[in-house]
C-alpha cells in the first residue's frame, strides 16, 4: 500500500520567468536594499542591488565579448564570494549554462567535470585554482577561455599558470563589457526559456563518479517561488552563507535572497573566523551543515556535564522548559507568569550565551545536506535558535521537505512544498513529484533510466509520512546493513548519535553479513587534544588513538549510544583511527558525508580484525 502526501497549491510569486532575468527584476524592485555584504582587508563593505545589476550586466556583456554561446558551458572553481556570484548571475543572463565545481576538488576532479560538461569556460579564484587546470589543460581541448578572480602573481622566474593558460581577470572581461549595448545582453536574456539548462550540478560521488544533475531554469524559478511562498526566507533577512556555493543548498540560498531582495553576507574564506564574523554581520538566517550546530552543542553540554549533578538536572529542566514556553509562543498560547518567570531566568543563564554565539539576532536557521540528531534541535530550539532540517537532493533543485516555525515536529523533515507531492513506495522507498524534479543526468543515459518514472523521481532514501504530511527519514537504501543474522540495521542512526560525543569527529558502522555490528571512529583533533593535556596524555593523534585512556573514554560515549538500542542493533566492538576521515584522502565528499564504499574498502583490514578472536 501506497502513502502519499497531498501538494498545497503552487503558484510563481515573482514577476521573474527564469534564473536569467533574476537579478534585473530584483534590481527594478529593490535598487538601493543591500543585496551583498562582505569583508575585505577587515572591512566589511556592501553592494546594492542597483549595483549588483550593473556588475552582472558589464561581466555578461564581457563574456559576450569573448565569443561565448548561449547554451555553451562555463564552470566555476572558487570558494564562496561575491565574485561566484558575480560571475555566475552574469553567465546566466548571457544564456550560458553555469558548471560549479568544489573549490576542494583536485585535478582529476576538476578534469571529470569540466570533460563531462564539455565546458569550454572557466572561472578561477587563484593561482591555486589555476595551477590545477594548468596540470591537466593537455586533455582539455574544449576549453579555451580562463578567467581568474585574483590577481595573478608570478613565481620568481616572471611566469605563472595564469599566462600558460592565457587567463584573463574578471575585471578585465568587465571592462570588455562595458562599452557594449545592453540590449545585446537584454536579448540573450529574454531568450532564455524556462525549459532550458540553468546549471549542470555534479553529485558529490559517494558511491561513484560524480553525475552532472541537468536542472533548468524553471526547476529553480519553481522551488525559489516555493521558498518564497512560504516565508522560509524574508525580505529583510540578512543570511550569513559560508557553505560551498557548488552545492545545489548554497546556490538555492543565494537565489532565493536575491529573488527576495534580502541582504546575503558571504563569510571572509576562513572557517576559523565564522564565529567572529557572526558575531559583526548578526545575521537572522544561518544556512548550515549539521557539523556546525553538533560542535556547539557537544561543548556546551560538555559545560553542563561539568556541573554537579544537582546543576546538571537544572540545566536539563530548562531545555525542556524552553521548548515548551516556545511551543506555547509561537501556537499563540498565553504563558504563565510563573512559567514566564522560570522561562526568563534560564534565558538569562543559559539561552542568551548560546544565542550570543551566533550574533544574537538569528531568527531561524536551516541544517541540511546530513541528518541531525534530535537533541541538538530540542537543545537549540530551546535557547531561540530554531533550527529546523528540509529534504532534498540535487535532483529536486536542492529541496523538496522543509520545517517552519509555525510547521515543525522534532524527528522529522518537515512537509511537502508547495507543488511538491510524497509517496513512499511498498518498499518504503520515498518517491518525489514536483515541477522542481531535475531533467536527468548530463552523459549518462544509464543513470538516468529509472531515476524518473511517470514524473516520480526515485530518490534511493527510505522514509514514512504521517497523518499530517510530516516526512520521516528512516534510512538509505544502499546504506542499510543487514547482518548474517537478517537483521536489517541504518548505520546513520547510532553514526549520529556518537558524533553527538565533542571527542569524536566521525564514526562510520559496518557489519553488512557480518554477525555484528561494530564502527570506526576518529578523534575530533581539537578537542580530545585539550582532553589530553589536561590529563597529561601524549598530544599527538596517532599516539592517542593507543591510548588506553582515551580508548575506556571513548567506551564509555560506545555505551551511552548503545544503550537507546536493542542488543542486536548494538555495537559490539570500535576501533579508533589515527587520522581524521578528509575530502583530500577521498573518505568525504565536500559537504563532510562519508563516502562509506571507500571506508569500507579502505580499512577493510582494520574491520576484519574486529571480527576476529
Amino acid at each position: 500500500m501506497e502513502a502519499t502526501a497531498a501538494a498545497s497549491p503552487h503558484a510563481p510569486t515573482t514577476a521573474s520567468r527564469t534564473i536569467a532575468d533574476l537579478i534585473s527584476n530584483s534590481a527594478a524592485a529593490h535598487a538601493e536594499h543591500v543585496a551583498i555584504r562582505y569583508r575585505r582587508d577587515g572591512e566589511w563593505k556592501d553592494v546594492t542591488y542597483a549595483q549588483l545589476a550593473e556588475i552582472v550586466q558589464e561581466i555578461g556583456l564581457g563574456l559576450i565579448d569573448l565569443g561565448l554561446q548561449p547554451g555553451e558551458r562555463i564552470c566555476i572553481l572558487a570558494n564562496t564570494r561575491p565574485e561566484w556570484s558575480f560571475a555566475d548571475m552574469a553567465a546566466t543572463s548571457a544564456g550560458l549554462v553555469v558548471v560549479p565545481i568544489y573549490q576542494t576538488n583536485s585535478p582529476e576532479e576538476c578534469l571529470w567535470v569540466i570533460s563531462d560538461s564539455d565546458a569550454c569556460a572557466i572561472v578561477c579564484e587563484d593561482e591555486h585554482q589555476l595551477a590545477k587546470i594548468a596540470a591537466i589543460k593537455d586533455q582539455l581541448p574544449n576549453l579555451r577561455t580562463v578567467v581568474v578572480i585574483d590577481p595573478i602573481s608570478a613565481d620568481a622566474n616572471g611566469s605563472s599558470h595564469g599566462a600558460e593558460l592565457g587567463a584573463i581577470s574578471l575585471e578585465d572581461v568587465r571592462e570588455r563589457g562595458r562599452p557594449r549595448s545592453a540590449a545585446e545582453l537584454n536579448a540573450r536574456r529574454d531568450a532564455v526559456q524556462p525549459e532550458d539548462p540553468f546549471t549542470f550540478i555534479y553529485t558529490s560521488g559517494t558511491t561513484g563518479p560524480p553525475k552532472g544533475c541537468v536542472l533548468s531554469h524553471g526547476n529553480y524559478r519553481a522551488i525559489v517561488s516555493m521558498v518564497r511562498e512560504i516565508g522560509e526566507i524574508q525580505g529583510d533577512e540578512v543570511t550569513y552563507l559560508y557553505l560551498p556555493l557548488a552545492h545545489s543548498f548554497a546556490l538555492l540560498i543565494q537565489l532565493a535572497a536575491f529573488d527576495l531582495g534580502s541582504t546575503l553576507a558571504y563569510f571572509g574564506g576562513d572557517t576559523k573566523q565564522i564565529v567572529p564574523e557572526l558575531q559583526d554581520v548578526k545575521p537572522t538566517y544561518l544556512p548550515s551543515v549539521p557539523r556546525v550546530f553538533e560542535k556547539i552543542y557537544a561543548l556546551a553540554n560538555a559545560a553542563i556535564q561539568a556541573q554537579p549533578p544537582e546543576e546538571q538536572e537544572r540545566s536539563r529542566q530548562a531545555i525542556e522548559l524552553g521548548v515548551k514556553v516556545r511551543d506555547m509562543t509561537a501556537a499563540g498560547e498565553p504563558v504563565p507568569a510563573e512559567l514566564q518567570a522560570q522561562f526568563d531566568e534560564a534565558d538569562e543563564k543559559l539561552f542568551k550565551n548560546v544565542r550570543a554565539i551566533f550574533g544574537g539576532r538569528v531568527r531561524h536557521a536551516t541544517s541540511g545536506a546530513a541528518p541531525i540528531g534530535v537533541e541538538i534541535l530540542r537543545f537549540f530550539y530551546a535557547c531561540g535558535v530554531p533550527v529546523f532540517e528540509g529534504y532534498g537532493m540535487t535532483e529536486t533543485a536542492t529541496a523538496a521537505t522543509i520545517s517552519t516555525l509555525e510547521h515543525h515536529r522534532f524527528g522529522t523533515v518537515g512537509r511537502a512544498l508547495p507543488g511538491v507531492e510524497l509517496k513512499i513506495a511498498d518498499d518504503g522507498e520515498i518517491l518525489i513529484k514536483g515541477p522542481n524534479i531535475f531533467k536527468g543526468y548530463h552523459n549518462n543515459a544509464d543513470a538516468s533510466f529509472g531515476a524518473v518514472e511517470h514524473g516520480w523521481l526515485h530518490t534511493g532514501d527510505l522514509g514514512s509520512v504521517d497523518e499530517d504530511g510530516y516526512l520521516s527519514i528512516t534510512g538509505r537504501k544502499k546504506d542499510i546493513i543487514i547482518t548474517a543474522g537478517g537483521k536489517n540495521l541504518t548505520p546513520a542512526n547510532i553514526e549520529n548519535d556518537l558524533k553527538q560525543c565533542r571527542w569524536i569527529s566521525q564514526a562510520v558502522m559496518h557489519g553488512d553479513q557480518r554477525p555484528y555490528p561494530v564502527v570506526l571512529i576518529t578523534l575530533d583533533e581539537e578537542e580530545i587534544a585539550a582532553y589530553a593535556g589536561e590529563h597529561n596524555l601524549p598530544a599527538d593523534i596517532p599516539s592517542l588513538s593507543r591510548e588506553p585512556a582515551i580508548r575506556e573514554l571513548i567506551q564509555g560515549e560506545v555505551d551511552r549510544a548503545n544503550a537507546k538500542y536493542a542488543q542486536v542493533e548494538q555495537v559490539k566492538k570500535f576501533a579508533i583511527l589515527d587520522h581524521d576521515l578528509s575530502q583530500a584522502t577521498g573518505e568525504l565528499t565536500p559537504t563532510l558525508k562519508v563516502k562509506r564504499n571507500v571506508v569500507n574498502q579502505k580499512y577493510a583490514a582494520i574491520f576484519d580484525q574486529l571480527y576476529e578472536g
